[in-house]
């Protein structure tokens, strides 16, 4: 299975915080979920924590490579740019990442690297992986939260993707 590819100075275990979610499922391809992921603006109709999303420079609807966003989630109004993004091709994981910051002083500051790759397995099974770092002041403290509201809300972004993408195909 393949792996997330993590920038400098994000590889989990050095940061404040990290999160993990994954789920395996069957029904569902690459491309069937790439949709509901690639287009931010879906996000709030099958994930909660997220809304405000809006484009830079007339872009969008769909991430690409480089592409700057913004959207609201935890909390955090979360200013964020593409840093991968490798579509579905057959036999491939697609990715994609975003660097993801909110903040502007050393008590507020939090940077990210969001990361999702979505791989078809053996067996008509799909999986989808999201895995984020975290860096700042506010990374510490979410990191101690007990329940974790990243992996919980990780985990409902995940099962909101799965649903949302089942919902379509069966339309």
């Amino acid at each position: 299975m393949s792996d997330i590819i993590w920038p400098e100075g994000y590889v989990p275990g050095f940061t404040e915080n990290f999160c993990s979610n994954e789920v395996i499922v069957t029904g569902l391809t690459v491309a069937d979920v790439w949709p509901f992921l690639n287009n931010p603006h879906h996000w709030p109709t099958y994930y909660a924590n997220s809304a405000d999303i809006r484009f830079y420079d007339d872009q969008g609807p769909d991430l690409s490579s480089g592409r700057r966003f913004y959207f609201s989630t935890f909390g955090f109004p979360v200013e964020a740019q593409v840093v991968e993004h490798v579509p579905p091709v057959l036999g491939q994981a697609a990715r994609i990442a975003w660097h993801g910051w909110a903040g502007s002083t050393a008590d507020d500051r939090l940077d990210v690297h969001h990361a999702w790759l979505l791989e078809e397995l053996a067996g008509g099974r799909l999986r989808i992986l999201t895995q984020e770092t975290q860096k700042g002041k506010p990374a510490e403290a979410l990191a101690l939260a007990n329940p974790n509201p990243m992996i919980n809300g990780h985990q409902d972004w995940l099962n909101g993707l799965v649903g949302a993408a089942r919902k379509a195909k069966q339309s």
